[in-house]
């Protein structure tokens, strides 16, 4: 568990709201380079490792022995190399199709299905590769790795620009060139020889001079993008070069954009030779710079999960190298919620819709933690009540002024009652918590005129 720092140097250019506040847990460990999360519509979280395998969290937090997918051997690992996304087909659940984008051992991007097994849920199928889609890359950088359905039963994969520094080939302005785009194709009806066919309204179907299977482009590297069904979009975190990170958020039918590299590096002109007017550009909703340590942007997830009332609606990224967690509300404003330390690659989100993070270097998958639980919204008497000491390891205890407690209720971080006082009719309460594991809970205080408060409690 890493402790919550707010820090107010950095987004120079956004507006700032520190009503929520964010916290992380662990969640597991002893993972080798983990870098993505995905579920398949139950408990389990199937987690990809850079080195070639894919290894399952079981509801009960178990990690199987036997990974579901192991293709180590067939890939090039490394920098930004390796094993980089996984999607399951949405209708796994009869076909037991998913996908997996790879870098090959010349180097070059690979998207291929495969099936699970026919006999054991918790097992792929290692011999029933289908390659779908691959392309070259001129260096070994920016790759993307990305791959999601959308809404609309399509793939979406994140291609990068190519690699190298400042799109030397000009490849993400290039509509004949599959580099620096999101890319979307039809997995279930192949067509032209192929082994994927063309969505009728991509946006350059029919145009000799572009490749079909473009959505959008003028990215640089956009390592992770995700579906907001709730609102209906697309958001795309795109790294940056040398003085930027953007985030972009477009409506999900929005097809065709260009969202500017190498023209422009977030809001800021890069290299304009050449370069269509920015009206023709889409410029990002939020932009931080790359103060106080920053370099590179992970994209994450809007929180739509049911835990957490402040921090619903919220879209979640991540530095890299400064280790800050932060925020995006639906109006571009961006929050800062402070530097946890971690070599943050990833968000995962679970079947519950509640977020994962991932830490790449460390091995370690946390999950995030909100400060207000669903249901305990009545914070007037908040100022009034104290607990100590926080963190804690025994006995935690709770004063209240002008008024009497009369329940205090533990919750844990999945909202689970851990323990409960009733019917106190003091002003004074001490409990024990021997017993609880180390980690973050919740305290609900609800006083004798009816009042309620809820504390972050730090159990060491």
């Amino acid at each position: 568990m890493k402790k919550l720092l707010l820090i107010l140097s950095i987004f120079f250019t956004s507006i700032f709201a520190f009503a929520q506040e964010v916290d992380i847990d662990l969640f597991k460990s002893g993972f080798s380079s983990p870098l993505n999360i995905q579920h398949v519509n139950d408990d389990r979280l199937f987690v990809v490792e850079q080195g070639g395998k894919i290894k399952i969290i079981q509801g009960d937090g178990t990690v199987n022995a036997t990974p579901f997918l192991d293709i180590s051997g067939q890939i090039s690992n490394g920098g930004e190399r390796g094993l980089l996304g996984l999607a399951f087909h949405p209708d796994y659940e009869n076909n037991g199709y998913f996908f997996v984008n790879y870098t090959k051992p010349n180097g070059d991007t690979q998207i291929s299905r495969f099936s699970v097994d026919s006999g054991n849920p918790d097992l792929a199928d290692e011999n029933s590769e289908l390659p779908i889609i691959g392309y070259p890359q001129p260096f070994s950088n920016h790759n993307g790795g990305c791959l999601a359905f959308g809404p609309d039963g399509y793939l979406y994969i994140a291609a990068g620009d190519g690699g190298s520094s400042g799109d030397p080939g000009n490849r993400a302005q290039n509509i004949n060139l599959l580099l620096g785009k999101i890319l979307r194709i039809d997995v279930d009806n192949p067509a032209g020889g192929n082994n994927y066919g063309i969505p009728a309204d991509n946006p350059f179907v029919g145009n000799p001079n572009a490749r079909e299977e473009i959505w959008a482009y003028g990215l640089r590297n956009p390592w992770r993008f995700s579906f907001d069904l709730t609102e209906n979009n697309l958001w795309i975190a795109d790294v940056g070069q040398g003085s930027r990170e953007e985030i972009n958020r477009v409506n999900i039918g929005e097809a065709g954009l260009n969202y500017g590299w190498r023209c422009y590096e977030g809001t800021q002109p890069f290299n304009t030779q050449g370069c269509p007017s920015q009206s023709e550009i889409t410029f990002p909703l939020a932009e931080y710079t790359h103060v106080s340590g920053n370099c590179s942007i992970s994209g994450g997830y809007v929180y739509r999960g049911s835990v957490y009332s402040d921090i619903e609606g919220l879209y979640f990224f991540a530095d890299y190298c400064s280790g800050m967690i932060g925020t995006v509300d639906a109006t571009g404003n961006l929050v800062d919620h402070g530097d946890f330390s971690g070599n943050w690659v990833s968000f995962g989100e679970g079947f519950d819709k509640e977020l994962y993070i991932i830490d790449i270097s460390g091995g370690d998958i946390y999950k995030i933690i909100g400060g207000q639980i669903v249901g305990t919204e009545d914070f007037s008497m908040v100022n009034s009540l104290s607990m100590l000491p926080n963190p804690a390891s025994q006995n935690v205890s709770f004063s209240l002024k002008n008024d009497t407690l009369q329940t205090i209720h533990l919750f844990d971080v999945r909202g689970s009652l851990v323990s409960s006082e009733v019917n106190i009719s003091s002003n004074q309460k001490t409990i024990s918590i021997e017993k609880l594991n180390p980690g973050i809970y919740f305290a609900k205080v609800t006083a004798t005129k009816g009042q309620t408060a809820v504390k972050k409690l730090i159990v060491q």
